[in-house]
């Protein structure tokens, strides 16, 4: 089964790049790709995307804000930002609305194949320099909590860990040395004790208030 990719990007020399590229791959099928995602509630009731390609500076509602709607209306499909935008704010403000990875659009056509298929596995694909840039952007800015106060097990601690690396669930698995169903258990309880619906919410926040380092 192939999975079904939405794209939004308003250059459109690149998003029909991203066409190409994609559809060379025997795994991938474009559902729609559009300039803007002002009408992105409609597209994702009749498209049924597994995975959306969202551009940080798009007119009318940026990517951002496109992200933020899509977690009120579908709060687990996978979101990959692609942007030129590689500061702090933009990157933070990407995963805490709800974006499951980051890649910049100079990375394009060697990574993006591989950042797909790491999102749909449960990873947070960013580059190395970006997953340095969250982590000391990020942790320690907020009031310092500890995981007793969310009731956070050592082994969620140990996951969520594992995740801000930039890990997929099967990469965690291996790194702990449990299973994929324990992962996924471990997330789902994580989830719901930070109060929060994605990956990169869920270690946003974790960074920001000291849980993890």
């Amino acid at each position: 089964m192939k999975v079904n990719v939405l794209i939004y990007e308003d250059n459109e020399s690149l998003r029909n790049s991203l066409i190409v590229l994609l559809s060379r791959e025997k795994g991938f099928h474009i559902v729609g790709d559009y300039r803007e995602c002002t009408d992105l509630e409609n597209h994702l009731l009749h498209l049924n995307p597994d995975i959306i390609l969202m551009d940080i500076d798009l007119p009318d509602i940026n990517g951002i804000d496109g992200v933020k709607k899509i977690r009120t209306i579908n709060t687990t499909i996978p979101v990959l930002m692609l942007t030129v935008f590689d500061d702090t704010s933009s990157v933070y403000d990407a995963l805490y609305a709800g974006a499951n990875g980051y890649l910049l659009k100079k990375y394009i056509s060697t990574r993006l194949v591989t950042s797909i298929n790491d999102v749909l596995e449960g990873g947070s694909p960013m580059s190395p320099a970006i997953a340095r840039m969250i982590v000391d952007g990020i942790k320690h800015k907020g009031p310092q909590k500890s995981a007793s106060d969310y009731n956070l097990t050592s082994r969620e601690i140990d996951v969520l860990v594992s995740l801000a690396k930039g890990n997929s669930y099967k990469m965690v698995a291996d790194d702990l040395t449990i299973s994929l169903d324990t992962v996924r258990t471990h997330i789902k309880h994580v989830y719901e004790k930070l109060h929060v619906q994605s990956q990169g919410e869920a270690i946003s926040k974790a960074l920001r208030e000291g849980l993890i380092e």
